[in-house]
């Protein structure tokens, strides 16, 4: 199998990193890997313990950003500086199980697979909510993008050389993950598990920054809302203009001054809101056109183990 390089974006981790080592040690106990941890900026003592890990295990390197630059580009890095002839992307809080490593490894090792990634195919214990606007996000992804992302993907997959290769020449800004590895095809096996809970500590994902995550994802992937905005300014342009013909026709044949004062005012806000809907559309392609043409680097290392050997 050669070597196997797990990586691993931490943020604010600092009760999981060595509870996470501890289970990779009695699961890859007769394999050959690396783990890297990314530290993306934790305000915590994550970096401190994995340091402490790194000093008393070979196996462990770790790369730490200069400030928080958030789980995306913390993917990114690891697995750009990952070494292994697989790489595995994992979460270190346990939620992605280090027992289906085995199966993983042995199915792309032996089988015509390029990837093989793990779905949930459950969300117990997760807040109802979040589950209604996760399962809406994935029909709603792959209905306007023309892609297929499987419902309940994680980031949570082994990959060979080639795959990895292949997503880190995706080099923009804005990145979405999932998508990405989509994006560059490959045969893919998906091994289904159930959702499982926290091994400590809290999530750092928000509500509404999943649903922000979300739109990130929609807009780097389809342009169909630009095409919707269009629809919608050419749809009530027309209306607005038959309804002028009528109006007109009214106040010549039987000289109706046209009342309604209501109705003015709620087309008014309606055709407002419907404007700022649109320019909102529009400012959102801009503000990513605005930062990709800036060519600010994904990430900034501040201190790192790897080359250290």
């Amino acid at each position: 199998m050669g070597l196997l390089s797990i990586v691993v974006p931490c943020f604010n981790e600092e009760e999981t990193v060595e509870i996470f080592l501890k289970e990779i040690q009695k699961t890859l106990n007769d394999y050959d890997y690396e783990i890297i941890y990314v530290n993306d900026g934790s305000s915590d003592d994550t970096l401190n313990k994995i340091k402490e890990l790194a000093d008393s295990n070979s196996n462990v390197k770790y790369i730490s950003f200069s400030r928080n630059f958030g789980k995306e580009s913390a993917i990114y890095a690891g697995l750009k500086n990952a070494s292994g002839d697989l790489i595995c992307l994992m979460d270190v809080d346990l939620q992605h199980p280090p027992s289906l490593l085995p199966e993983m490894i042995d199915t792309i090792t032996n089988e015509d697979y390029d990837v093989v990634a793990a779905r949930r195919v459950s969300r117990e214990g997760e807040p109802k909510i979040k589950s209604f606007f996760s399962h809406k996000f994935y029909k709603v992804f792959n209905r306007i993008t023309k892609m297929d992302l499987v419902e309940g993907a994680t980031d949570y997959r082994v990959m060979t050389r080639q795959v990895t290769d292949s997503v880190l020449q995706l080099q923009e800004y804005n990145r979405f993950s999932k998508g990405l590895f989509d994006w560059v095809g490959f045969n893919t096996k998906w091994i289904p598990y159930e959702n499982i809970e926290r091994a400590a500590g809290q999530t750092t994902w928000s509500f509404w920054g999943l649903i922000e995550y979300s739109i990130e994802g929609l807009v780097a992937f389809t342009t169909l809302p630009l095409s919707i905005s269009i629809l919608l300014g050419t749809v009530f342009s027309i209306v607005a203009f038959l309804y002028m013909i009528v109006i007109i026709i009214r106040y010549l044949l039987y000289s109706d001054p046209v009342q309604g004062f209501a109705t003015i005012m709620c087309s008014i806000l309606l055709l407002g809101g419907i404007q700022l809907l649109c320019i909102g559309v529009l400012s959102k392609y801009l503000e990513k056109t605005y930062v990709e043409t800036k060519n600010r680097p994904i990430y900034i290392v501040k201190e790192s183990n790897i080359g250290d050997d």
